[in-house]
């Protein structure tokens, strides 16, 4: 088996994602999309795709800057007509979402004059699990797991897929479609120094969704939250891995 990686940015790489993937002795091929490298024009039958997360989005599908976004959705349409497997991180999951047919776009909530205003969902907090107890991609997981949010954008689900996590922010936060392809719009691949990065990397996004003090209020909850909440992402994500992997 071979898992094809396709990574949009330097530090949005696949993680603990590669290190689950190593432990099932599945080859990874990452394709560095940002430095130019390909998106394949088809799986073939033993590998599996790994979507990975990034800035740009499904509305930025034509925009020269990054010309791999209508080749990926391209790629995803094919793959979803026949049931190929997939997993979809973030930005992975809006596009796995549009493959499938459903409607991407910016998240928002009615603002104080009813007007909708932008809904970012930036740094740590908990999602709902719907299904436990009878999907076994949530088998082991807490009813209320801590995840990274990180998202301006959400998505509709596609037709025939179930949803399997839900925010009061954003009610779209992971779904199963088919039987192997599975979207993430939350992160549970990151190492917790890529999270210190982020938050300063990306700080001015994280200030608009949670303020001033947003970079020190997310390294804070990183040191106290993440070595729990990694031992849960990694049950997840040996459940997600199984289930692609599945014959």
């Amino acid at each position: 088996m071979r898992a094809i990686v396709l990574q949009h940015t330097a530090t949005e790489g696949p993680e603990r994602v590669a290190i689950g993937l190593a432990a099932r002795g599945v080859a990874i091929d990452v394709r560095r999309l940002y430095a130019g490298e390909a998106v394949p024009a088809d799986l073939a039958g033993d590998e599996i795709l790994i979507v990975m997360g990034g800035p740009m989005g499904v509305g930025d599908a034509g925009d020269r800057r990054w010309p791999f976004l209508s080749r990926e959705i391209a790629l995803l349409r094919r793959l979803v007509a026949r049931d190929a497997p997939v997993l979809g991180i973030c930005l992975g999951s809006q596009l796995l979402a549009a493959g499938g047919g459903a409607r991407v776009y910016p998240n928002t909530r009615p603002g104080p004059d009813g007007k909708p205003v932008a809904a970012r969902e930036v740094g740590w907090g908990t999602v709902d699990l719907i299904g436990l107890g009878r999907e076994p991609v949530l088998a082991g997981l807490p009813p209320h797991p801590m995840v990274l949010h990180w998202h301006g954008d959400t998505f509709d689900l596609p037709f025939g897929a179930l949803r399997l996590a839900s925010t009061a922010v954003c009610a779209n936060q992971a779904f199963l479609l088919g039987k192997r392809q599975l979207g993430l719009q939350f992160h549970c691949e990151l190492e917790a120094e890529t999270i210190a990065v982020w938050a300063r990397e990306d700080a001015d996004f994280a200030r608009s969704a949670l303020g001033d003090g947003a970079v020190n209020r997310i390294l804070s909850d990183t040191v106290h939250l993440y070595a729990g909440a990694r031992l849960v992402w990694d049950r997840l994500l040996a459940n997600a891995l199984d289930l692609l992997l599945a014959a």
